[in-house]
């Protein structure tokens, strides 16, 4: 299928197009602020114990003086009810609900806000009023404490929003201001300036919560100054590409006001009959949906790998944490370089070889040796930015012209939409053996499956098939 509409065209002068490629990293930078600290480090345990506070005071005013685990033992998570909806469920599944309703609802908007992009092309107010929708939520968690966790509940959904909606749009960018050989190494770039700027937030942030006493503030206050620092860092840094990135495409249609939203519904239809007649590229997306899953999951488990079963120390954890986003700035960088010489598929494939080395690695860390669990954090970052920083790019070789942004949140919402996968067959695999080791090792389905389903996707074909321009190196 050849795409009818014209595509954006990245301008002819290497000078401008290396401008706005280092303004478009700058947003990988701003947002992974979000990322890593809202959701990775302080999210799940704050507001699990803020909805914990709430349920105590309740239980103080109308029953027993705490919340009581099944052993009897006071301030236990696990039975402090808390209600929403007509509904009740422990404080400590907040979390996991929360991340379940964000998913839900991006699964729902994204779509549209791709459409509306690619309709009316105004990527850049789109991508502004996304990002700052998102990081004034963020900061706004400042504001979540003395047991107000449904607010944390609907900025953390208003925040996924943002973010989600605004990832879309900055991918959609890398046609207009890469050509087709510039594009594995410009997407390596952006991902592993991301992670350095996520790594740099995090570092300073961590200082500042572990000398909190120093400066005379409580946890809960050091914790609520990170999310306000995350949300500050998001919207200060868009700035920078905002400045930088043009609109290289003209408009679909002429519509303007609420008519763009009704268009956008129309751009939505033909978008999914564009994908069903590209079955490459939906079965480079599918392959792509199921090592994503597998990274997902290594990455979201590892905190838990490393304390019930390898039983380190929180301050092993961070330490690993911060390890993994210095080491994939590396590890983003080399991709771009191997996919230069070798292409994009060639170095996915050898990526996903190494995942899979990775994990058995992880099945053989001793318990308490944290040189071997560090190791293992040097091993993720490695491939951790790279392969999806090349996955990103060599996408955008097969979609249409001038359906990027749809397209791109059809990518955001499959990974989204599978993301439960890695977490059930680890949670799964766990509970029938009662060991983590054989939980983590199970997860290498997801990149020897991924790999095999990459291999068979005869990517020349699939470009020529979107209509778009092969490049050099493949």
């Amino acid at each position: 299928m050849t795409s009818t509409l014209p595509g954006p065209q990245p301008p002819a002068d290497p000078a401008q197009r290396k401008r706005e490629q280092r303004g478009w990293y700058f947003y990988d930078w701003a947002n992974s602020a979000f990322y890593t600290s809202v959701i990775t480090v302080f999210g799940a345990l704050y507001m699990s114990s803020v909805a914990a506070d709430a349920a105590r005071a309740d239980v103080a005013r109308n029953g027993p003086a705490a919340c009581t685990g099944p052993d009897g033992g006071e301030n236990r998570l696990v039975d402090c009810d808390i209600s929403a909806f007509g509904l009740s469920f422990p404080a400590g599944s907040l979390w996991g609900y929360l991340l379940a309703v964000a998913t839900i609802v991006q699964v729902l908007i994204l779509p549209i806000a791709g459409a509306i992009a690619d309709r009316s092309q105004r990527k850049k107010r789109i991508l502004a009023g996304f990002a700052f929708l998102g990081a004034t939520a963020s900061a706004l968690l400042f504001f979540v404490d003395d047991g107000r966790w449904e607010l944390g509940a609907v900025l953390y959904v208003v925040a996924n929003i943002g973010y989600g909606a605004s990832i879309v749009t900055y991918y959609a960018f890398l046609p207009g201001i890469a050509t087709p050989d510039e594009r594995d190494d410009v997407s390596a770039k952006g991902w592993a300036f991301g992670y350095l700027g996520g790594g740099v937030a995090l570092a300073l942030q961590l200082a500042f919560y572990l000398s909190r006493d120093m400066v005379g503030v409580s946890e809960s206050t050091a914790v609520r100054i990170c999310y306000l620092s995350s949300g500050l860092w998001w919207a200060l840094f868009t700035l920078i590409p905002l400045r930088r990135l043009q609109e290289h495409q003209s408009p679909h249609g002429g519509e303007k006001g609420l008519r763009v939203l009704t268009a956008g519904f129309v751009e939505l239809k033909d978008t999914f009959k564009a994908a069903q007649a590209l079955p490459l590229t939906l079965g480079f997306l599918g392959a792509y949906l199921v090592y994503t899953d597998g990274i997902n999951t290594v990455v979201s488990v590892s905190a838990q790998y490393g304390t019930e079963e390898l039983g380190f120390s929180d301050q092993v954890l961070i330490a690993t944490v911060l390890v993994i986003q210095f080491v994939a700035y590396i590890g983003g960088m080399l991709h771009g370089f191997a996919a230069r010489r070798f292409g994009a598929k060639k170095v996915i494939l050898a990526s996903l070889a190494v995942w899979v080395l990775v994990l058995v690695f992880a099945y053989f860390v001793e318990e308490g040796q944290a040189m071997q669990f560090y190791a293992l954090a040097v091993g993720i970052g490695l491939v951790l930015g790279g392969t999806n920083a090349l996955s990103r790019s060599l996408y955008s070789q097969l979609i249409p012209a001038g359906k990027e942004a749809q397209f791109y949140s059809l990518y955001e919402v499959g990974e989204r939409g599978t993301s439960w996968l890695g977490p059930l067959v680890f949670a799964g695999v766990g509970q029938a053996t009662g060991s983590f080791r054989y939980a983590i090792i199970a997860l290498v389905i997801f990149f020897v499956a991924g790999f095999v389903l990459v291999a068979l996707v005869p990517v020349r074909r699939a470009i020529a098939a979107a209509g778009n321009e092969e490049p050099k190196v493949l």
